[in-house]
């Protein structure tokens, strides 16, 4: 409550305080023009008319309610900040994509795989599998487009799964580092335990996603270890598919430095109370150079 006193006392600039009728909250302000609104008189004893009482009513409960919000969002921000520097702070900006290399144990079978993430929202992930090289959901700045298990060809992905992926490529190394730049919104939530690790959980409003041609809210759920402040799960609400309205979900560990960042190397993905892959990443190489015939679809 401290805190949220002094939110209040310095967004609203006067020096008439309510009296202690108010709660005997001694320093919650209210403006000059509002003593004559509940009727003050600093020298006697005063009366509210029922009117009056509402409207003090009112307005209490909104700045209140408004501080409680800033407040929040104050500390959320606050958290970020210390996990981005936690994870690396400024060593991050100079890294301009990373690419990942793991090794998949399917069925017997070892199976290689190469994703590559850039800054620039260009990605893919590639699969060496019978002697062929399969590519899924590759962006090239334009096109998402992935290769068909079945007929081997290239193709291109629907109009709306491209708008999405325009909407949210640029989340690198994680939207939550860039929320401010990105225009989203970060706000506090209860905090949580994930496998025995106390964390604090930040909400992270996005744009908004489209879903059968209608916008709905895009929301993403960081975990951020309260000791160590690194990020060990995200969540984030599936909006179309046969999977809409469950949560994707990655568990991060194995947390090792990379160009002066630390990048998770092995990374549990699935859905949330159900199953999940493990990947864990053989080498994580920054700043990669990559051939743009990569990224780009076939034939264009």
């Amino acid at each position: 409550m401290h805190g949220q006193q002094e939110l209040i006392s310095h967004s609203v600039n006067t020096d008439i305080p309510l009296k202690k009728a108010i709660s005997d909250n001694s320093c919650f302000p209210v403006k000059p023009y509002l003593s004559t609104l509940f009727n003050i008189n600093h020298s006697k004893s005063y009366r509210l008319l029922p009117k009056q009482k509402t409207m003090k009513k009112i307005l209490f409960t909104l700045s209140l309610a408004l501080a409680t919000v800033f407040a929040q969002a104050q500390t959320a921000n606050e958290i970020i900040t210390v996990c981005k520097e936690a994870m690396g702070g400024a060593a991050w900006d100079k890294i301009d994509g990373l690419k990942y290399i793991a090794t998949v144990e399917q069925g017997g079978m070892k199976i290689p795989l190469e994703i590559v993430a850039m800054r620039d929202g260009r990605m893919y992930t590639k699969i060496s599998f019978q002697g062929m090289e399969i590519t899924q959901g590759a962006y090239d700045g334009s096109t998402v487009w992935s290769t068909n298990f079945m007929t081997q060809k290239a193709e291109k992905a629907d109009d709306e799964t491209t708008e999405n992926t325009k909407r949210t490529c640029k989340d690198f190394p994680l939207g939550l580092f860039l929320c401010k730049e990105l225009g989203y919104t970060a706000s506090l939530e209860d905090d949580q335990t994930i496998d025995g690790v106390n964390c604090y959980k930040i909400r992270l409003d996005k744009k908004t996603a489209l879903s059968e041609g209608k916008e709905v809210p895009n929301v993403e759920y960081y975990y951020i270890d309260k000791d160590s402040k690194a990020v060990i799960m995200t969540e984030t609400e599936i909006t179309s598919g046969e999977m809409k309205g469950k949560f994707s979900q990655i568990k991060y560990s194995d947390y090792q430095e990379v160009a002066g960042a630390y990048v998770a190397f092995s990374q549990s993905i699935g859905i949330k109370d159900g199953e999940s892959q493990t990947l864990s990443f053989e080498k994580i190489e920054a700043n990669p150079t990559v051939a743009a015939e990569n990224f780009k679809f076939p034939g264009e």
